[in-house]
């Protein structure tokens, strides 16, 4: 038996890594080539404190009041060269990757598909060389090479860990470097790089209502939180709020559907800025949140979109008095465009 520990860095860089049944977090990273904050290696000195935010453990009682107090052991604090997993588990290491010798990882993919879904929306399929060494959280990005050039973008999963495929909505942006080479030059079989995963924007344990609310492209993310929600199960409300400047940009409705149908719990609703727009709900995500989504505050939010529809939220949460058990959010802007 062995369980997956997500390693989650302060520079935004995560590795998950198998834990053997009673071996301690420390001495499995060390296998995997990992080298943890650590000094004493005994529970004396502190030096490999993290913060465990998802999952079950034992602590033991061979370390010091000095290295872990009960008060941070009851706030999640372990120290590593102790802790024993007894479950899957994300472990926030409080240092940046490369204080651990860790390097970037990478991997390729060859292309199985690019589509032009909306006039501002590419949905890129990658085919997975080994799709099990691809390890994510579902919510996390890679850093995706520009064929050609020195350059990469940051893109969101749209699919979720262990599918064959790896899956992108990529901004269609007017001379951009990526959704250039995307619309004009990619195709079957070309082969792409990508480094990952980063980002500390991941699903965490659901265990009251959620409130997904996505801006354009920022849906990707929530549809790979989705697709593994689907696959788990839950018996906790989940609101999908899905906002697009016009009605063109709406994208994956059938997926959304299909999710739906698989949630029983999950409603959702998209709505089209535009005032112009035939859609029958206009205007912005957050006037489509209701009191009953927010449930005075008891609830775990997930937002990814452009910054002002975060700071949007934020303000709406402030005006209405209302704070979120867990706000967990991502922005993004577009890449500048190519220079002509």
């Amino acid at each position: 038996m062995s369980f997956r520990i997500a390693l989650n860095f302060e520079d935004g860089a995560t590795r998950i890594i198998d834990c053997n049944d009673g071996e301690k977090v420390l001495d499995a990273a060390y296998r995997h080539k990992i080298n943890l904050p650590m000094d004493c290696s005994d529970g004396v000195c502190g030096t490999c404190k993290c913060h465990c935010e998802q999952g079950s453990y034992d602590l033991g009682d061979d370390y010091i009041e000095d290295a872990l107090t009960e008060d941070e052991a009851a706030e999640g604090m372990v120290l590593t060269c102790q802790m024993v997993p007894s479950s899957d588990c994300v472990v926030q290491v409080p240092v940046p990757s490369s204080a651990c010798k860790l390097a970037p990882a990478g991997f390729e993919a060859a292309i199985a598909s690019v589509e032009l879904v909306s006039d501002s929306t590419i949905l890129l399929k990658l085919d997975l060389d080994d799709p099990e060494k691809l390890a994510f959280l579902p919510g996390q990005y890679v850093n995706l090479a520009v064929p050609g050039t020195e350059e990469s973008r940051a893109y969101s999963f749209s699919s979720r860990p262990g599918a064959e495929q790896a899956s992108f909505l990529i901004r269609n942006v007017p001379g951009g470097l990526m959704s250039g080479w995307l619309t004009r030059q990619a195709k079957g079989g070309d082969r792409m790089r990508f480094v990952g995963p980063n980002g500390s924007f991941f699903l965490r344990d659901v265990t009251r209502p959620l409130v997904m609310l996505a801006g354009g492209t920022g849906l990707a993310p929530l549809l790979s939180m989705l697709e593994v929600l689907a696959d788990r199960g839950t018996d906790q409300p989940i609101r999908l709020i899905y906002g697009v400047t016009h009605d063109g940009d709406l994208v994956e409705i059938e997926r959304i559907e299909a999710l739906r149908r698989r949630l029983p719990t999950m409603s959702w609703a998209a709505c089209v800025a535009d005032e112009a727009s035939a859609h029958p709900l206009k205007g912005y995500v957050t006037h489509h949140l209701t009191d009953e989504h927010l449930n005075a505050g008891d609830c775990d939010v997930y937002l990814c979109g452009p910054p002002p529809m975060v700071e949007a939220v934020r303000q709406f949460f402030k005006q209405k008095g209302v704070e979120p058990a867990h706000f967990h959010y991502e922005k993004f802007a577009a890449s500048e465009p190519v220079p002509a």
